[in-house]
């Protein structure tokens, strides 16, 4: 089996659309990799993320607002030879993305921001109070960097487990 990188956008996007949640990859105040799950929402190049309005997270990034976030999918183990345990893989489809995370504290760009954010889950419109949108933190992920695999491809058709 072998992994093949996926250079297609189209390609990239389908798998940001059918994940349910990211990891989040910062630096915390002590030099640490820090490491969160994260709910998202994706649309034209951009990720974004909610939170509490005050969090150790959110120190983290306004030290340093470099983040990897990293997406994964449609996970399964398969093998080529049931008895070769070096032949088992998981297939899987992945994206990392690197950016700067900014902060939108406009009231209605945060409105909008929430609707995508809504719509990676469900299909329908919502409506937001003010208090309920001043007590929320939106971050802002324009992608920098991306790259996407799909591993554990068959050189020939895998057995399932």
């Amino acid at each position: 089996m072998k992994t093949i990188e996926i250079n297609d956008k189209q390609r990239v996007e389908e798998i940001l659309s059918r994940c349910s949640v990211c990891y989040v990859g910062m630096v915390d105040l002590e030099g640490n990799p820090y490491v969160i799950p994260m709910n998202y929402g994706y649309q034209d190049g951009v990720i974004y993320i909610h939170s509490a309005p005050t969090s150790g997270c959110l120190a983290m990034l306004e030290r340093n607002n470099r983040v990897c976030i990293t997406f994964c999918t449609d996970t399964q183990l398969v093998y080529q030879h049931e008895q070769v345990a070096c032949s088992y893989r998981m297939r899987a489809q992945s994206v990392i993305c690197r950016g700067r995370v900014t902060f939108i504290e406009s009231m209605e760009e945060k409105r909008q921001a929430l609707d995508i954010l809504m719509k990676q889950y469900v299909d329908r419109e919502f409506t937001y109070s003010d208090p309920a949108v001043r007590n929320v933190k939106i971050w802002e992920i324009p992608i920098d960097e991306v790259t996407a695999k799909d591993y554990a491809v068959p050189h020939q058709k895998p057995k399932i487990l």
